[in-house]
C-alpha cells in the first residue's frame, strides 16, 4: 500500500465581505448575537451567478501550481461540494475542461460539510492501490445560494469559498496515517435541503415554500458535532498510534466557535494548537478545512514532521478525520 500525502494547497474567496453589521440591516440579528453564538463577524459572498466551479478552479489553480505540476500531470478530479453549478454534469467535469485536464476522471462527492475529509480518503485509496498517482481534490462551496436570507438561525453562519489540496505518492510514515468516516442516516433531517431532487422537485409549490433554502436543527447538530468530531479524532489518533499530546495542529471543520472550544476541552488540546479561521469566512462548508490548511501553511503553522490531524461533521448525517504526519 503506497502512502498519500498532500503535496500542494489553494484557496479562493470572493472580495465581498458580508459583516454582522451589514447582517444587522438585513434580518432581526446583532453583532452580539451571532458572535456569541457562534464566534462569526464576517463571512465572503460570491456575486449573484457565481458559480461553484467559478469559486473552485482559482483554488485548484492555485494548488497544483504549489505542487509543481501541471493539469495534464492529473489522474483525478474529485469536487467536494454540496452546491455544485448544476445536478449534473458534475461541477469536477466543469473544472477539469477548465483546467484542461485531459487524462484526469472527474467526479464530485456529496457529504456536505464532511465532504473534504472523504474526498481525501477517496484519493488516497486510488493511490493507495496503484490506480492513480495525482489526484486533485478541490471543496467549492457558494453556500449563499442555498441560504435564506430572512432566516436569521442560518443566515449568519454561512459563508462561500473554495479550498484545493493535491495528493500524491510520499515515503512510508508520512502523510495520511489514519482516517476514519461514519454517516448515520437517521439523523438526516438535522441539516438537509428538502427541495430540488426527485422528492420534492421544483415547482410553484416547493419554491414558494422554501424548500429550495438549507433547513438546520442548530441545538442537535451542537450536540452530535462535539461528541463525534471529538471521538473521530481520537480515533485517527489511535490508530496513528500518536497521543493526543503529541498533536502539532488540529484543524476542525470551521462551523461553530462552541464545537471547537467543546473539543479542545474533551480532547484537551491547547487552543493554541487549533486553527481557527471562522471569524473571518463563517461556515464555508466542505471548502472550511482546505482554506484553513492553506492559510496554515501560510503562516507557517505547519512545518515538515508535524502531526496534523483535521475532523468535520455535515449534513447526512456524516464526520470523520484525518490524521496526518507533514512530508520533509
Amino acid at each position: 500500500m503506497t502512502n498519500a500525502a498532500i503535496i500542494g494547497t489553494g484557496r479562493h474567496l470572493p472580495d465581498k465581505v458580508l459583516t454582522n453589521a451589514d447582517l444587522e440591516k438585513m434580518v432581526e440579528t446583532s453583532d452580539e448575537w451571532i458572535t456569541s453564538r457562534s464566534g462569526i463577524k464576517e463571512r465572503r459572498i460570491a456575486e449573484p451567478g457565481t458559480s461553484a466551479s467559478a469559486l473552485g478552479l482559482p483554488a485548484a489553480k492555485r494548488a497544483l501550481a504549489k505542487a509543481g505540476l501541471s493539469p495534464a500531470d492529473l489522474d483525478a478530479i474529485i469536487v467536494p461540494t454540496m452546491t455544485p453549478d448544476m445536478l449534473f454534469p458534475a461541477t469536477a467535469c466543469l473544472i477539469q475542461r477548465e483546467l484542461g485536464a485531459k487524462r484526469a476522471i472527474a467526479f464530485d462527492l456529496q457529504a456536505a460539510c464532511s465532504g473534504f475529509i472523504y474526498g481525501l480518503e477517496v484519493g488516497r485509496q486510488f493511490i493507495a492501490a496503484g490506480t492513480y498517482k495525482y489526484v486533485l481534490i478541490c471543496a467549492t462551496e457558494v453556500m449563499s445560494a442555498v441560504i435564506d436570507w430572512t432566516d436569521r438561525s442560518t443566515c449568519v453562519l454561512f459563508g462561500d469559498g473554495a479550498g484545493a489540496v493535491v495528493l500524491a505518492p510520499c515515503e512510508e510514515g508520512y502523510g495520511i496515517l489514519a482516517a476514519h468516516l461514519h454517516s448515520d442516516g437517521r439523523e438526516a433531517d438535522l441539516i438537509e435541503m428538502p427541495g430540488g431532487g426527485s422528492r420534492n422537485p421544483a415547482t410553484q409549490e416547493t419554491i414558494a415554500a422554501g424548500l429550495h433554502y438549507l433547513k438546520m436543527k442548530g441545538n442537535e447538530v451542537f450536540k452530535f458535532g462535539v461528541r463525534l468530531m471529538s471521538m473521530s479524532v481520537r480515533h485517527v489518533l489511535a490508530e496513528s498510534g500518536i497521543p493526543e499530546e503529541k498533536v502539532d495542529l488540529l484543524i476542525p471543520h470551521q462551523a461553530n466557535i462552541r464545537i471547537i472550544l467543546a473539543m479542545a476541552e474533551r480532547l484537551k488540546i491547547p487552543l493554541e494548537k487549533i486553527y481557527i479561521n471562522l471569524y473571518r469566512y463563517g461556515n464555508t462548508s466542505a471548502a472550511s478545512i482546505p482554506i484553513a490548511l492553506d492559510e496554515a501553511l501560510e503562516e507557517r503553522r505547519i512545518n515538515p514532521n508535524d502531526v496534523v490531524v483535521l475532523s468535520a461533521i455535515g449534513g447526512g448525517l456524516s464526520w470523520g478525520a484525518v490524521c496526518l504526519r507533514w512530508p520533509k
